[in-house]
């Protein structure tokens, strides 16, 4: 557009240069004073022109540097814009993990209390006290407690007599008056008597006897004592406990036996 323009004044000014070249030939139509008045005017429009032509180049160019400069501001912007979405994908990438994380941790802590509940709950249930029948009748004992008194009469069924015997002696001192307490006795007198402790033997049945006359097991404990004394050689003292035992429990399978064991003992 700018180069339209000073075309344009160019050929004006040519136009008036050809004019002034033909002036010889136009003399008689102006005079000198004109024709100088006319070149001063075409000058000025001329000098106005490429006045003009310089201002709108300036400006275009002017607005040309403020284009290239918000293009640059805006180049700028794009990458601040970039870099702060790349940061927030960084930070959700964080977050998201950190996130997974703790999920994590919150499953391995429920899994700890649920173990910790379990772990708890078995406790629990091994100090909770059990209901056993001993001697025809049902009572609660405390579970160590039963537990300590089956692990003796399984040493007992396995043979290990002595062992047994450590066992049941250990228990009356643990669980003074235990439920088990008459029935310690009775299998303390019977493992006693497996390691052939036969003195040791007849004080625990002895004792048993004497602490439970009505206990379903008072026959058989008179039984084994008179056998006792029989392997001691006391042959009247097993007579006397058989003779005591048919007495006091005639219709006993044990007082059926002791009649025949007193036949051999004469």
């Amino acid at each position: 557009m700018h180069a339209a323009g000073l075309a344009r004044t160019a050929a004006l000014a040519a136009a008036a240069l050809l004019t002034l070249g033909a002036a010889p030939a136009r003399a008689a139509l102006f005079d000198d004073d004109e024709a100088r008045k006319a070149i001063v005017e075409l000058r000025e429009r001329v000098r106005q022109g490429e006045d003009a032509a310089k201002a709108r180049a300036a400006e275009a160019a002017q607005a040309d540097a403020q284009l290239v400069d918000q293009i640059g501001q805006l180049r700028l912007s794009l990458l601040d814009l970039n870099n702060q979405i790349e940061t927030l994908r960084a930070e959700v990438a964080r977050l998201r993990g950190s996130n997974e994380q703790l999920a994590r941790d919150v499953a391995d802590l429920q899994q700890r209390q649920r173990d910790v509940g379990t772990t708890l709950d078995e406790r629990l249930r091994k100090l909770e006290p059990v209901k056993v029948t001993v001697d025809g009748k049902e009572v609660t004992v405390d579970r160590e407690e039963k537990r300590a008194f089956d692990d003796a009469l399984a040493t007992i069924r396995a043979g290990d007599f002595d062992k047994a015997v450590t066992q049941l002696l250990d228990f009356q001192r643990r669980y003074t008056g235990s439920v088990y307490t008459s029935q310690s006795r009775f299998w303390l007198g019977n493992a006693l008597y497996g390691k052939r402790d036969y003195k040791g033997a007849i004080a625990a049945f002895r004792a048993f006897v004497a602490a439970a006359p009505d206990n379903p097991r008072a026959p058989d404990a008179l039984l084994a004592l008179a056998n006792c004394q029989a392997e001691t050689k006391d042959l009247r003292g097993a007579r006397r406990t058989i003779d005591e035992l048919m007495k006091s429990y005639p219709q006993s399978e044990a007082a059926q036996a002791g009649k025949e064991r007193l036949a051999t003992l004469k």
